[in-house]
C-alpha cells in the first residue's frame, strides 16, 4: 500500500523554523487535513510532499516509488501554481495531459463542461476570472490519474456554487485517492479522516 512517511521532518527559512520533529505517515485511501494559522507551514509541507522543495532536517519517503518519479504519482492544486495565460482552456488540458494522463472514462470536453467552462473552451486563460482559473486548476488535479491529490486552499476565489462543485468532484472522482488538504476553512476538508495541526510542531524561539 502506498504511503508517504515523514521522519523527524523539519523546515526552516533563514534562522526561523517553520516546523520541527514532525513524524507522520499518510496512507493510501485516507484523507488528511493540514491545519494551523497562517505561517504554520501548510503550504510548505504540501510542497515538500510534492517534491518541490527539500526538508532542512529529517527525511521523507514515498513507499513503492523512487524519488525521481514520484511527481508522476502526485497532482497538486494551489493558488500559487500558475496556468499558461496564453493557452485556451482546451490547450491547457492537452498540455497537462502530456505529463499526467487524465481519467480514461471522460473526454477533455466532458471535463471542461463539468466544471462550467464549456463556453470558455477556446478562450485564453488570461481573460479568466480568478474563480474560473481556480475551477480549471482543481479539474487538472482531480481528473489526473495520479493516486495522490494535494490541495492547498482548494476553494480560494470560489463562490458558493464553486464550493458545491469542489465537493461534487471530490465525491465522484477522488475519494479513492490519498488526499491531503492544507486549509483553515473546515468546509474545504470536512470529508477528511484525520487532521494534522502544524502548530503542534511549531518551534518557540530560534532553536538550532
Amino acid at each position: 500500500m502506498l504511503q508517504i512517511s515523514l521522519h523527524n521532518a523539519a523546515k526552516r527559512y533563514n534562522k526561523d523554523w517553520i516546523f520541527k520533529d514532525l513524524n507522520y505517515t499518510f496512507e493510501m485511501g485516507k484523507h488528511y487535513a493540514l491545519i494551523g494559522n497562517n505561517g504554520s507551514g501548510k503550504s510548505t509541507l504540501l510542497q515538500i510532499i510534492a517534491g518541490y522543495i527539500n526538508l532542512s532536517k529529517g527525511s521523507i519517503t514515498w513507499d513503492q516509488h523512487d524519488t525521481q518519479n514520484i511527481y508522476k504519482q502526485i497532482s497538486l492544486a494551489a493558488p500559487y501554481l500558475e496556468l499558461i495565460e496564453e493557452f485556451t482552456t482546451i490547450e491547457q488540458f492537452e498540455f497537462h495531459e502530456q505529463f499526467k494522463p487524465f481519467r480514461k472514462d471522460l473526454t477533455v470536453n466532458q471535463m471542461i463542461e463539468m466544471i462550467g467552462l464549456k463556453n470558455a473552451t477556446h478562450k485564453q486563460i488570461r481573460y479568466f476570472s480568478s474563480g474560473m482559473k481556480q475551477r480549471l486548476k482543481l479539474a487538472l488535479a482531480i481528473f489526473s490519474e495520479a493516486p495522490i491529490l494535494l490541495l492547498d486552499e482548494p476553494c480560494s476565489n470560489l463562490d458558493k456554487e464553486g464550493y458545491a462543485l469542489y465537493h461534487s468532484l471530490i465525491k465522484q472522482y477522488a475519494l479513492h485517492k490519498l488526499i491531503i488538504v492544507g486549509s483553515n476553512d473546515a468546509l474545504e476538508y470536512d470529508y477528511c479522516n484525520e487532521c494534522v495541526n502544524l502548530l503542534d510542531y511549531k518551534v518557540v524561539g530560534n532553536n538550532s
